[in-house]
């Protein structure tokens, strides 16, 4: 179930929301990076690292969503991290007696049964500013930025010419600003730009979802991403591909979150009084 994507780097895609889990080869293991979604899904990338002789050694978030905090214990027991703010924002819902509840109310519902929640959300948060995952492997560069979610990292894995996005850089999801935030569709270009400052390092694009992409997708993707959080901001109808007719995910949903978002957007500068 693993496609080589670059030298050492491999991917499994989940069925149905196009996940990408990341494996990362080491000297004496794998790093694994947002594994999901499905129990099946885990428990087959699992086996096929064993046939390999490759454990899991470290895990990595690269963000608090709930389909990309989850484990199986067919995975192992390694260290899973993630960022300070990422760690945070589990501990925090992990505190709450419901939690279970709340994180299902998220889950897609024609396979809610199928994800399994023991070991949900157990990262542990590297200090601030720590500039790379502690692991006996490639040096993979902790970019982290305020878009999309709290403690978001994407991840440059240096000497692959690999970039783990995040949930930025899809071909099938449009942005999802953070909305809870001040400022979120400035936020979010703060994000771009960061990415934007390590494109010409990047051979090979890994979004959190969607299609994999080469050198020449970076800049056109974070183009694309930045053009629709603009038109948010504006209250202009996007010219997006990932929203409109020729959508190949979604088209049934998201143009919804499209309209949803611009409604929240409104509300929040109605109540601040300020443009977002």
């Amino acid at each position: 179930m693993l496609t080589q994507v670059a030298e050492g780097v491999l991917i499994h895609q989940s069925e149905l929301l196009q996940n990408n889990a990341v494996v990362v080869q080491g000297r004496a293991g794998v790093l694994l990076i947002d594994p999901g979604i499905q129990g099946s899904e885990m428990a087959c990338l699992a086996n096929d690292l064993r046939e390999l002789g490759q454990p899991v050694v470290a895990g990595f978030s690269t963000h608090p969503d709930w389909d990309h905090v989850l484990w199986h214990a067919e995975l192992g027991e390694a260290p899973r991290y993630g960022t300070a703010r990422c760690a945070a924002s589990m501990r925090d819902l992990l505190s709450h007696a419901d939690w279970k509840a709340r994180v299902a109310e998220g889950l897609p519902p024609e396979i809610a049964e199928e994800i399994p929640l023991d070991l949900f959300g157990l990262i542990t948060g590297l200090p601030a500013e720590t500039a790379q995952i502690p692991w006996d492997g490639p040096q993979v560069r902790i970019i982290e930025h305020p878009a999309h979610a709290p403690g978001h990292a994407a991840l440059l894995i240096e000497g692959r010419g690999v970039l783990v996005a995040g949930d930025m850089l899809s071909d099938i999801l449009m942005p999802f600003p953070d909305l809870d935030t001040a400022n979120p569709i400035e936020d979010y270009l703060v994000g771009l730009r960061l990415l934007e400052d390590v494109a010409n390092d990047v051979d090979v694009l890994i979004p959190g979802h969607g299609s994999v992409g080469g050198a020449d997708q970076v800049r056109a993707r974070i183009e694309l991403d930045r053009a629709y959080v603009q038109a948010l901001r504006d209250g202009h109808a996007p010219d997006d591909p990932r929203i409109g007719p020729s959508a190949t995910f979604g088209k049934d949903w998201l143009p919804g979150v499209y309209e949803w978002q611009l409604q929240q957007l409104a509300r929040k500068g109605e109540r601040e009084g300020t443009p977002n």
